[in-house]
């Protein structure tokens, strides 16, 4: 028997997807100016929200029965963070994540909680002609500290929230979670709340700001303190099917998926031109494949390869130059995340 080695999937292949995908020979020329006073139109980030939230209910249907699989954090599953500043349209918060999650698991979905309060007074409208405001858009910003000092923000949920109600509200942060795993995690993480009006004008942004979020109650304990809730996958008991196991793969050259995380905000091509995600986790199939020693003596076929049989899409949203003018897009890319990989012999699944 012979073995043959999977050629890893590199940043060219990427890119040549990514541009194929839009029409294009070459990557934009944007530069750091373009994003100078950059503003995401409404109806784009809900685009690109809309795109998230159905690849991350497609990224969950994929995961084995939720019974006795998602657990939260032994003990405290809830992880109090702190109010670092706030004000009627803007908080930040940080969680303090050390030794928060178990050995030899994978945070499968993390969820952000925060405890509104009720709308004290809300301002009545000066004219009639104002359309009815019921409802204000929260945005939840994974916060990343650069080696200057300076931040930088990723989009990780958005949602309306109901001005008239009060209790605690839920937001999916997965992605800034995964975020931070992949960039640093032995410092805490910190996340942005944004409070803006349903649709433009002053008379939404004005309502809006009857959302408040809060950090204690009235009694003077601690009440509707920020919590993020993480749920893990104990991968010694549920590791998905096919994944490398890092001893064996390398030793036994078996055909496995494994771990490749791809970081827009450092590649150069990437930085200035993809928006949102910050970055996300591709995979990658590694290993070998067993080989007959003469494989052209049994029905012509060539020789078996590692290769990629499951993929799905990634939502992006990216910068487009239209002469003068730099535009801001969002479009679904096939075949970014690597599902499961097995041996090929001529584009045949041998798994």
């Amino acid at each position: 028997m012979l073995i043959v080695l999977v050629e890893g999937f590199t940043h060219e292949d990427m890119k040549d997807a990514m541009l194929k995908k839009l029409g294009l020979n070459e990557v934009p020329k944007i530069q750091k100016r373009d994003l100078e006073n950059l503003v995401i139109p409404a109806h784009i980030k809900n685009k690109y929200m809309s795109m998230l939230n159905l690849h991350n209910a497609r990224k969950r249907r994929s995961l084995p029965s939720l019974a006795g699989i998602l657990r939260g954090i032994p003990g405290n599953a809830d992880i109090s963070g702190e109010i670092l500043y706030s004000d009627t349209t803007r908080q930040r918060m940080v969680f303090d994540m050390e030794a928060r999650i178990p050995e030899n698991s994978e945070v499968t979905m993390a969820e952000l909680k925060l405890f509104k309060k009720a709308p004290k007074k809300l301002p009545l409208p000066d004219k009639r002609s104002h359309r009815p405001v019921n409802n204000a858009r929260v945005s939840v910003y994974w916060v990343e500290i650069l080696a200057d000092g300076s931040n930088r923000t990723s989009l990780v949920d958005s949602r309306l929230v109901p001005i008239h109600e009060t209790g605690w509200k839920s937001f999916d942060v997965t992605q800034g979670v995964q975020y931070w795993l992949k960039t640093n995690r032995q410092a805490p993480m910190h996340l942005e709340i944004w409070i803006e009006g349903e649709r433009p004008g002053s008379y939404a942004a004005e309502m809006a700001k009857c959302v408040q979020f809060t950090s204690q109650g009235t009694s003077g304990r601690t009440l509707g303190k920020p919590e993020l809730v993480l749920y893990t996958l104990n991968l010694e008991e549920f590791g998905s099917r096919g994944d490398c196991e890092e001893s064996t793969a390398k030793k036994n050259n078996i055909c496995c998926r494994e771990e490749y995380f791809i970081n827009f905000r450092e590649l150069t091509w990437t930085q200035y031109w993809i928006i949102e995600p910050a970055g996300y986790q591709a995979f990658r199939c590694a290993g070998g494949c067993k080989q007959l020693k003469n494989p052209l003596r049994h029905y012509g076929y060539g020789e078996r390869t590692c290769a990629v049989v499951e993929s799905t899409p990634l939502p992006m949203m990216y910068l487009v130059k239209k002469g003068e003018y730099t535009e801001i897009e969002v479009a679904e890319f096939p075949n970014m995340i690597v599902e499961k990989c097995g041996c090929t012999m001529d584009n045949i699944s041998v798994v």
